[in-house]
């Protein structure tokens, strides 16, 4: 039938070499012993493999023992067996794999003893260098013919039980039909001593077989996950086999595969009601009955070149686009013509084009050109669309467009800017308020200098790009109700003045609040500074001149290096059941560091990056102060419902104000219903009639 298993001394010897030689740095296999169960296997030959040779050569018996191994009586004569050797990094990656043209395990062995191994051999994997042996390598094969690893998978249906009687797939990791499957311990096709090899590797949970858990409810768990002393009054006695899988999978119906899809299906017929008029969120429409698209970010955060544009929704979004895939589209707009929303009636935009100051603070270059060509090309790094709407009609549409002029053979991201904003036909050039009279959620926040002519402002943070530094990062607006954190760096080298690094730093930080000045509402008036404007408390400002006594090269004390602005607001009342939102109070605070110029092994005279950042909070105080705590409820705490795990106050909870689910009137109205429905029954009921005829 085979050899038998390796002789303990030769096992030995290998193993104990291949523990020892890679300490004294010389070639080893690694394992030294493999046993083989598959139609392959490998190991990896570390040390100093130039000039080696791997030969493989199958052991023979002689009276039961295995003879020693010699590299000289090497032979190639393997029969069933093939070896392949890969090179790796400093080592050599050995592979024996059984030759698949050969079936040892015919159906008569099978059938006659399907549970010993049909295949039992040993094979020697040599390493020589000019006929002396280096390293030796010894595989114990042994392969049963009822395996998942000698048989093709069976192209056979399975048959699907009912699912009403036992679970969909007792076995869900008997994948092969008529064959043992590996590390299966619940495959009924493994035998005894095949399941043997992969005992302590079976999987576990629902694909390992166990499909049926015992509840937590039943009563017959409670000896062995430590039950509490209550758990045999509550308990459920049932019996495992009606698990609660049952009926699970029902209908057993063999479904097709669908594949999942990220793409946006469009409906093939749009529906267009712009003829009636638009109403607030429907798609604008073009005559040749197709959305009119301006590139949004979606939900993912990814840009969606051809994303309808919807009636009276505003937005401000950029896109990085790739300069090699960028194409120029504002022919469309040109050419565009929309429906206003009456029958009929068209808009035809009209396009203004404005040349960018700073192309390079949209284009990040991601290489140099190669080429010194003079042809140039234009680009859209911002298109800004202004609708006039009246009623639910579109009267006009104006679409500025600024370009900027790089090389055509230029690489590169490029960040596009999109806004489309929905004005009144009405209304004029003036600036948008943050809301009507309260602040909205998401608006810039309103801010005023009173030392300048032009006095409208607002609070700004940075928004960077590229690497990161101060002098390339843009502004953006404070927005309200939205904590946010922003920074960029500062390149500063090792010979630094102090002085004027903390007045640079304080200087970017002041840029950040040129005002002096923050409404309260969100419609005050920039005309009148009576007109809820608060002013700013700037507490503890940076004072960049006062340096320290001691000054140490390489390192600056007390430097600005963070901006602190805490907006506090509250409620202040209602309109049409909107609940408005107003600032009571700004103040800004900074925050001073210890620089010290970061040397790696050599300080050497190099920029390092010096981090400024700032941060926005808004801090809700309510518009009354809270009502202070009796005597009462100072002392006795267990009323308190946050002390105490009995809450006394909340008994009757849906009749309480604690209750947010419902208006409270409903639940009122609901919990009179119920009393009325007691005091019916009470009044019907055989006692109370009894007295009545008493």
């Amino acid at each position: 039938m085979g050899l038998p298993p390796p002789a303990p001394p030769l096992l030995g010897l290998l193993l104990l070499l291949g523990i020892l030689r890679p300490l004294w740095g010389d070639l080893v296999f690694l394992p030294a012993f493999i046993r083989m169960t598959g139609p392959a296997v490998t190991a990896s030959l570390v040390g100093s493999t130039e000039g080696v040779t791997v030969s493989l050569t199958l052991l023979q018996d002689q009276e039961g023992l295995l003879p020693v191994p010699a590299c000289g009586v090497l032979t190639n004569e393997t029969g069933d067996w093939s070896l392949t050797v890969t090179p790796a990094v400093n080592a050599l990656e050995v592979t024996v794999r059984l030759k698949r043209g050969r079936q040892r395990c015919s159906s008569n062995e099978t059938e006659s003893s399907s549970e010993s191994p049909c295949m039992v051999q040993a094979l020697l994997v040599s390493a020589s260098r000019n006929s002396s042996c280096l390293a030796h390598l010894l595989i114990r094969v042994e392969i049963y013919a009822n395996s998942s690893l000698a048989h093709n998978a069976s192209e056979n249906v399975t048959v699907i039980p009912n699912q009403v009687y036992q679970p969909l797939g007792p076995c869900p990791c008997n994948l092969t039909a008529g064959a043992c499957d590996v590390r299966c311990c619940c495959d009924q096709e493994c035998s005894s001593d095949l399941t043997e090899l992969f005992r302590e590797a079976c999987f576990t949970g629902v694909f390992g077989g166990d499909v049926s858990p015992d509840s937590d409810h039943l009563c017959s768990v409670q000896e062995s996950r430590g039950a509490p002393g209550w758990f045999p009054f509550l308990c459920v006695q049932s019996s495992p086999a009606n698990s609660p899988f049952l009926g699970y999978f029902y209908h057993g119906s063999v479904s097709s595969q669908r594949r999942a899809s990220f793409r946006v299906h469009l409906r093939a017929d749009l529906r267009d009601r712009s003829d009636f008029g638009y109403k607030q969120g429907d798609p604008i429409m073009t005559v040749d009955k197709t959305y009119f698209t301006i590139p949004q970010v979606s939900l993912a955060g990814q840009c969606v070149q051809n994303a309808p544009v919807a009636f009276l929704h505003n937005f401000d979004v950029r896109c990085a686009t790739n300069l090699e895939a960028y194409q120029e589209q504002d022919g469309g707009v040109i050419h565009a013509k929309i429906k206003n929303g009456a029958v009929g009636g068209i808009v035809t935009p009209r396009v203004t084009y404005e040349e960018a100051a700073d192309p390079d603070a949209f284009i990040t270059r991601t290489g140099t050109l190669l080429s010194n060509e003079s042809a140039s090309r234009n680009v859209n790094v911002e298109e800004h669309y202004i609708f006039r709407w009246n009623n639910n009609t579109i009267s006009e549409i104006n679409v500025k467009i600024i370009r900027a002029e790089i090389n055509a053979h230029q690489k590169g991201i490029m960040t596009q800017r999109f806004t489309v904003k929905f004005l009144s036909y009405n209304s004029g050039e003036e600036k948008e308020f943050s809301g009507n009279p309260g602040y909205q959620l998401g608006k810039p926040v309103r801010a005023l200098d009173i030392n300048r002519m032009n006095n409208e402002t607002t609070l700004h943070l940075w928004q960077s790009a590229g690497r990161g530094l101060c002098t390339s990062a843009t502004f953006k607006p404070v927005l309200f109700g939205e904590d946010t954190l922003s920074g960029c760096l500062l390149e500063v080298g090792i010979h630094e003045n102090c002085t004027w690094l903390r007045e640079n730093a304080a200087e970017l930080l002041d840029s950040l609040v040129q005002a002096t000045h923050v409404a309260m509402r969100g419609n005050s008036n920039y005309s009148d500074p009576s007109d809820g404007w608060l002013e700013i408390i700037r507490a503890d400002a940076a004072d960049p001149g006062a340096a320290p006594p001691v000054s140490v090269h390489g390192l600056c004390a007390d430097v600005p290096a963070r901006l602190h602005i805490r907006i506090l607001f509250s409620d202040a009342g209602a309109v049409e059941g909107m609940t408005q939102h107003e600032i009571v109070g700004v103040e800004t605070r900074f925050s001073t560091v210890n620089w010290q110029f970061q040397c790696g092994l050599t300080c050497e005279d190099k920029a390092d990056l010096f981090p400024v950042s700032a941060s926005v909070q808004f801090i809700k105080i309510p518009a009354q102060l809270p009502r202070p705590l009796t005597r009462f409820q100072i002392n006795f705490t267990e009323y308190d419902c946050n002390r105490n795990e009995v809450c006394w106050p909340q008994l009757l909870y849906p009749l309480t104000r604690y209750y947010q689910g419902e208006p409270y009137s409903q639940c009122v109205a609901k919990g009179l219903l119920l009393a009325s429905f007691f005091i019916l029954a009470a009044l019907l009921s055989n006692p109370w009639t009894r007295t009545c005829k008493a």
